[in-house]
């Protein structure tokens, strides 16, 4: 009986223990797998199929697409390669480059795009952003969340190591 008590125990442990693992939705980013053509090439067919683009405004937007896909290889390389922090004025010039960059960007955006596929793709946009600042919010929330436990962890591990050199010395000492 007690060996069966046992096994249904060890049993339930382990499911339990499995049951904490939280299966990854995907490793990382799955358009990193892809190479640049492709990613643009689907990032074109996706377009086409939002906005309903002709052959001349795929054409133009795949042209704009490799463009703008060059650029943040070329601005993510950079970023890497910095090990130190950008000053305050670099940060200035970062985020106003970024702004004239997105200007300009929906500048080209207009000409060739309609004015209903305009005011669909600046849709897309805004409904991209608050996705992106729904997911920064939460990975801070979450970020927050794991320094505290570990805050928790480091200072329950102290208080034992604590109690354990006050135990020794308490015994040492008779």
């Amino acid at each position: 009986m007690k060996k069966l008590i046992t096994l249904a125990m060890i049993a339930c442990l382990g499911l339990a223990s499995y049951a904490q693992q939280k299966p990854s939705r995907h490793n990382g980013n799955p358009m990193e797998k892809f190479t640049p053509e492709q990613r643009n090439e689907l990032m074109l067919k996706k377009m086409t199929l939002e906005l309903d683009l002709n052959a001349s405004q795929q054409k133009k937007m795949g042209k704009i697409i490799a463009e703008q896909s060059a650029k943040r290889e070329a601005h993510l390389k950079d970023r890497k390669a910095k090990t130190e922090k950008p000053t305050s004025d670099e940060i200035f010039a970062m985020k106003s480059k970024m702004l004239d960059e997105q200007i300009a960007m929906n500048g080209k955006m207009k000409k060739i795009l309609s004015t209903d596929q305009f005011k669909k793709w600046d849709e897309m946009k805004k409904h991209h952003r608050e996705g992106m600042k729904k997911h920064f919010d939460r990975r801070m929330v979450q970020n927050r969340h794991n320094k505290g436990e570990d805050f928790k962890r480091m200072h329950r591990d102290g208080i034992k190591k604590n109690m354990m050199r006050h135990k020794d010395s308490t015994q040492t000492n008779k």
